[in-house]
């Protein structure tokens, strides 16, 4: 018969590696983990690395508290985009040029000069189709020329930028039409997933929250569009929309055009995007 040693010796050890699980499972990610990923830096690059600092606590967060999380992160990433552009950082003003169809938002700036295409940005979610918002629910981004009118740090989507949806042109043919709920909550925000906003990633949304707080939100403008006006007229999307869309497209190939022409024109051959060479 064996002592009872023999009987406890493997007990006490399965016992010992159980804790050892669970402690493991139970304990706190590490600083490191928590820390926000920065691994894809884009073109040109940068010379010197910079890892930027932990989250501020979520919730109490302040547009202060994000410039200093990741405003240093995101300018190093944005001046040499600025620089190559011929474009002043801070910019004097800033228009995002969003593409529902190519899922692209370009980065437009100024300073004394016309605009300059500075980069951009592929859309990671935009829910709806092409045509204009007509109501809350209906899942749509909206078509036309905002403004942005807030910066949220607190954002359920890392960070976010309203839009002043329903504009005035909106409301307009609401209001003619008897729609009362045309809809609200508009936004340029983080993560990849949208309902009727612009989904961006996390680390797009800081560089553009960051730019938007240099600049001032009322000296940036957000123009939407269904497709392209450059690669072809909007009226041709118009069908089967309502009949003021040609009105509001007219307005946005307009905005679009007058944006970019000057670069066309420098160049003396017809804009084409980036994306699209």
């Amino acid at each position: 018969m064996l002592p009872k040693a023999a009987y406890l010796l493997p007990m006490t050890a399965l016992l010992l590696t159980a804790c050892a699980g669970s402690n493991k499972q139970a304990g706190k990610p590490s600083l490191a983990a928590a820390a926000p990923e920065r691994t894809h830096l884009p073109k040109p690059a940068l010379r010197s690395a910079y890892v930027p600092p932990l989250f501020s606590d979520t919730g109490q967060r302040t547009v202060s508290d994000v410039l200093h999380d990741f405003g240093p992160y995101s300018v190093r990433k944005l001046k040499p985009y600025f620089e190559r552009a011929g474009v002043a950082y801070p910019p004097r003003e800033v228009v995002l040029i969003g593409l529902k169809q190519e899922k692209k938002l370009e980065l437009w700036a100024r300073d004394q000069n016309e605009y300059r295409l500075i980069r951009d940005y592929d859309i990671r979610a935009a829910s709806g189709s092409a045509g204009p918002k007509l109501r809350q629910g209906d899942l749509q981004v909206p078509e036309g020329i905002y403004q942005i009118v807030g910066l949220n740090p607190n954002s359920h989507y890392h960070l976010s930028m309203k839009l002043n949806y329903p504009n005035d042109f909106d409301l307009h043919y609401a209001q003619l039409e008897g729609r009362t709920n045309p809809g609200s909550d508009i936004f340029i925000h983080g993560r990849a997933v949208s309902a009727g906003c612009l989904a961006m990633g996390d680390e797009t949304i800081e560089e553009l929250f960051v730019l938007a707080a240099h600049v001032g939100k009322e000296n940036m403008k957000v123009v939407i569009a269904p497709h392209d006006p450059r690669a072809w007229p909007l009226d041709q999307t118009a069908a089967g929309q309502p009949e003021w869309t040609r009105e509001l497209y007219a307005t946005i190939a307009d905005e679009i055009l007058s944006i970019s022409r000057p670069l066309a024109v420098s160049s003396n051959r017809p804009y084409s995007p980036p994306y699209r060479r």
